[in-house]
């Protein structure tokens, strides 16, 4: 095996670490530090690597710690990594325990899963996100997606570092080179747009017309009075430029927790199904939005949904499944989930 070929695998090797720690919500300082140490070793010439390896110098390599030059060492010696073994394992029994909780809606949940072509809300390092685009696109074509978009925070979440109309702008080029060299994967221009007040969407409507996805949520007054609440909601979902409601109640059931806010949920959902705006299956462990009632509810009234992580790390784009067992539970078709389709007729959906 060539010094370039064990490099590559010793790079690989820390970057699924990375992934399965933050799938598993581990603290970031962790993955963070076997996700830059992934890049500094991957800009590497193979030699030096090899020289390094051969006399113990990799931790001279900044941001390279006793326990990520272990990893490389035992990659490069063709040896077994006590610790990403360890992660795998645990992922086999976290995805056995969530199937578990799906019962005898499990192979809809399996199906549902397995039809799933890409992710519609996920952050990068430009707002949020713990991670650049290109880190995030490694994960979502590890998990096997076709496309993945990217739906950084509006400007007015500032505390979320949200993207002006200029910064958008940039952005939207940085994935059109990147669409050029991750092709036939799609990266998808996108944007988590915060509701306002008074139910417009933070963003020059010019520009959002340039997207292929618009994920509208609100993340401010989440205690507003219910009328105006859904006075709100009903004005974003019926703007043209809407292409899914995100996390709907905005509610919080871990760590931190935040009660869901009050809305007509009949009035919101049948505008949905009426304008063809998916409802949000959001699979963050602390949000789980919508609750299963108004899941349920959504179903009934006819809504498409979108099956998204929210994720802010690469390995977090790999909780899907959790969705899917909370869709599966409501009889919820992958024909209904617009994240299932090809992204040619999701395209034609958002850009109607």
């Amino acid at each position: 095996m060539s010094d370039a070929t064990r490099r590559d695998e010793a790079v690989a090797t820390l970057r699924r670490i990375a992934f399965l720690l933050e799938r598993a919500q581990a603290t970031s300082y962790r993955s963070e530090a076997f996700r830059t140490a992934a890049h500094v070793v991957e800009q590497q010439p193979p030699a030096r690597v090899a020289t390094l390896v051969a006399t113990g110098g990799l931790t001279e390599l900044a941001s390279v710690g006793a326990r990520t030059a272990g990893v490389v060492e035992l990659v490069w010696r063709g040896k077994p990594v006590p610790y990403l073994l360890e992660l795998e394992d645990a992922l086999v029994g976290a995805v056995a325990e969530q199937e578990k909780a799906a019962g005898d809606d499990v192979e809809r949940a399996r199906e549902l899963h397995a039809a799933l072509r890409g992710d519609l809300h996920a952050h990068s390092e430009a707002s949020d996100g713990g991670a650049s685009i290109q880190e995030m696109l490694l994960a979502a074509l590890e998990i096997g997606h076709e496309y993945q978009a990217i739906t950084d925070h509006s400007p007015r979440l500032t505390v979320a570092n949200g993207l002006s109309a200029a910064r958008l702008r940039a952005q939207l080029q940085q994935v059109a080179a990147l669409n050029v060299a991750v092709a036939p994967f799609r990266v998808l221009t996108g944007i988590e747009v915060d509701i306002l007040d008074d139910g417009t969407l933070d963003q020059d409507p010019t520009l959002l017309d340039e997207l292929d996805v618009v994920v509208a949520s609100v993340h401010s007054k989440l205690a507003m009075d219910r009328a105006a609440m859904t006075r709100r909601m009903l004005t974003a979902v019926r703007d043209p430029r809407t292409d899914v409601l995100g996390h709907c109640t905005g509610r919080r059931v871990l760590g931190r927790r935040r009660a869901q806010s009050e809305f007509d949920a009949r009035a919101v959902f049948s505008a949905c199904a009426e304008r063809g705006v998916a409802v949000e299956i959001n699979c963050r462990p602390d949000r789980l939005d919508p609750p299963h009632d108004l899941l349920a509810l959504a179903a009934e009234l006819g809504c498409d949904f979108a099956i998204d992580t929210d994720a802010h790390a690469p390995g977090q784009l790999d909780w899907q499944l959790t969705g899917c067992v909370r869709a599966a539970r409501h009889g919820i078709e992958a024909t209904r989930v617009i994240n299932t389709w090809p992204v040619e007729r999701l395209l034609e959906r958002t850009h109607a």
